[in-house]
């Protein structure tokens, strides 16, 4: 079972190393999320990430030390640059839409391709709805949502950064999702990583 517990203790020792990524539109709540999951906090008068940024948070998934390394970017436009340096070892990503802007949501495909373009082939994805505490102004259903993800093969979760809903659950789901798959492809190669494995998210110790 994964343990929301943050840990701040340098001299812990870390077992795993995963880098998850987070996509989306710019205003869709990113780094809201990200402030919310790596510091529990929120604030209104967030700004535009410029450049990349990225927070770490060390939780505790069936008995290991898992440090998060969650990385947000602002790109802006149809044809934005790539930064390789964003996608390089990521195991994870978050794709972000508002539930309250239709737009936002259409361009998730278009998130979706750049990252099966650039990040691993079996980088797990969640698809998350954010800002479900505005239901009165929602205009993408939950089911068109729900549906695209399975089709997609991604998970799926609404979150509100605004009131903490399913913040810790989002990222839970993807880390130990990822915890998951690595720990069996570890168990399988036995005691030795191979460089294919997904956990390019990095094992440490």
């Amino acid at each position: 079972m994964a343990s929301g517990g943050g840990y701040n203790d340098p001299s812990q020792k870390i077992d795993y190393v995963f880098k998850v990524v987070l996509n989306g539109d710019s205003a869709v709540g990113k780094s809201q999320i990200l402030a919310g999951f790596s510091r529990n906090e929120f604030s209104l008068d967030s700004k535009a990430t410029i450049g990349v940024e990225f927070q770490t948070r060390t939780l505790v998934i069936e008995h290991k030390f898992v440090k998060a390394q969650i990385w947000d970017t602002a790109r802006e436009g149809r044809y934005r640059a790539v930064p390789s340096l964003y996608y390089r070892g990521a195991v994870g990503a978050m794709l972000v839409y508002d539930i309250t802007k239709r737009q936002t949501f259409d361009h998730i495909p278009q998130w979706l391709e750049e990252l099966r373009n650039h990040a691993d082939k079996n980088i797990v994805i969640i698809l998350i709805g954010n800002k479900s505490d505005l239901e009165d102004q929602r205009v993408v259903p939950t089911e068109d949502a729900k549906e695209f993800a399975q089709n997609e093969g991604m998970f799926f979760l609404e979150t509100s950064a605004l009131e903490s809903t399913n913040v810790e659950d989002a990222f839970l789901t993807v880390l130990t999702e990822i915890f998951r798959i690595v720990n069996k492809k570890t168990l399988a190669a036995g005691e030795e990583q191979n460089d294919d494995t997904l956990g390019r998210g990095e094992r440490t110790g």
